[in-house]
């Protein structure tokens, strides 16, 4: 168990710090006409405050809370997350190079009706990440494709990223081999299976609604030009997608994509060589230098805050808050408790999968006080925790969306539908207590 300080909510200000600087300066640049507000003040340097604020926190010395920091930029998600940045954007470089992003949006657009683009990127995005369980990887693998549908039509580009966001953190949630399911039903007790179950009776009206929402939405856009398309061109998107759905790691889809895609423009291009090749990898990787760098950042200073107390702190709160609401619907006041508590852990940290495993056994025990269902308490912590994680302008995946497509990671986080549909579906479910848990005849 890795040491931390006595509970602090003084921990938390160089968050709010960093979320103020950066929305804060976006909104009012907004407001006052400037165009592409959200560009500019990065993200990277608005961060910076807060960091300095929390290596100034505490009474250990400086080197020490370095080094703290040091460990969390380093840690294995982040450094992961990171290492999936840079294979994507070799692979969205090299595809879009040999013009395999052009050929797959013209073929698709050949076959499909506009207004079915978007419930279909969805509908993809959604069996993708179900099926590779990684809601990182099914970005990487679709969101080019996505953002070169946005070149051809006037649908949103940023309509069109919060759609893969979205599909993407279905799947993430519902599937039986992604790490925030493991983490769920690890801490909370309960089988998979029963989590599944249990789990796919939440979302499926929010996937429903956002599918009619999207397809609505589908019949105002228009196909501004559909140029002539290359099979072979398409056969990387199609390999990809394949591995992704068999379950193959991340790193080999990624990897085989972007060797596919060089042997294809290899062959197809005259003017295609190896040095060509290598450059289009080279310029994937620096055209991620940003947000790599944002997330070691900011796996920094969420190490900083749990050192700091700052978690400690905010878990404390939420379970003083849900005791006291147990004196009226003991049930109903513990999932609030829980779905709160993974929530705010989420925004601490930009990562699903370390707020479930943080906030995991503090919600078994409110779950147990509250009588509440361990499937039900695994399905809402992964449900929460996939909804900060959808929307929020500094997580992983919305970063990774917004830089392929060239556009602000806030505008993806407000068009991502599903995430905001599923919030409200989830709200209401446990006012309801919809759906109930059934006896386990296990």
């Amino acid at each position: 168990m890795k040491h931390e300080n006595p509970s602090n909510g003084l921990a938390l200000l160089p968050l709010v710090i960093f979320l103020a600087l950066f929305v804060g300066t976006g909104a009012m640049l907004t407001a006052q006409g400037v165009s592409m507000a959200f560009y500019q003040l990065s993200a990277t340097v608005a961060i910076l405050p807060g960091i300095a604020f929390a290596l100034f926190m505490g009474r250990e010395k400086l080197d020490k809370k370095i080094n703290i920091f040091l460990a969390g930029v380093g840690d294995n998600s982040i450094v992961t997350m990171c290492m999936i940045y840079l294979l994507a954007g070799g692979f969205a470089s090299v595809a879009k190079a040999i013009g395999g992003v052009d050929a797959t949006v013209n073929l698709g657009l050949s076959f499909i009706p506009v207004e079915l683009v978007l419930p279909g990127l969805f509908a993809i995005a959604a069996f993708v990440a179900t099926a590779m369980g990684t809601s990182m990887g099914t970005v990487a693998a679709i969101a080019p494709i996505a953002a070169g549908i946005g070149q051809q039509t006037d649908i949103s580009a940023a309509l069109l990223m919060g759609t893969v966001v979205g599909g993407a953190m279905f799947g993430d949630n519902l599937s039986m081999i992604s790490d925030t399911t493991i983490a769920a039903t690890r801490t909370q007790g309960c089988a998979m299976s029963d989590k599944f179950k249990m789990n796919v009776r939440l979302v499926a009206p929010a996937a429903v609604a956002t599918l009619l929402l999207l397809g609505f939405t589908g019949t105002a856009g228009n196909i501004s030009n559909v140029g002539d398309w290359e099979f072979l061109r398409v056969v990387p998107y199609l390999v990809i997608l394949g591995l992704a759905i068999a379950g193959i790691n991340v790193f080999i889809v990624l990897a085989s994509g972007i060797i596919l895609a060089g042997g294809v423009g290899l062959a197809a291009l005259p003017d295609y060589s190896l040095i060509k090749f290598s450059q289009d990898i080279f310029t994937g990787f620096t055209g991620m230098h940003e947000i790599l760098v944002l997330s070691m950042l900011v796996g920094g200073l969420g190490e900083l805050i749990r050192y700091n107390g700052g978690l400690k702190w905010l878990l404390e709160k939420v379970n003083k808050l849900a005791h006291k609401a147990a004196k009226g619907n003991k049930r109903r006041s513990g999932e609030f408790g829980i779905a709160s508590l993974v929530a705010l852990a989420d925004l601490c940290t930009a990562n699903n999968t370390v707020a479930i495993i943080l906030t995991g056994n503090l919600a078994r025990e409110i779950a147990t006080d509250a009588d509440v269902d361990p499937r039900r308490s695994a399905s809402l912590l992964d449900i929460f925790s996939c909804i900060v994680q959808g929307i929020t302008p500094y997580a992983a995946q919305v970063l990774l969306a917004g830089s392929i497509a060239g556009i602000s990671p806030v505008a993806v986080g407000f068009n991502n539908w599903y995430c905001l549909v599923l919030a409200g579906v989830s709200v209401v479910a446990i006012m309801t207590g919809w759906p109930a848990a059934k006896p386990n005849k296990k």
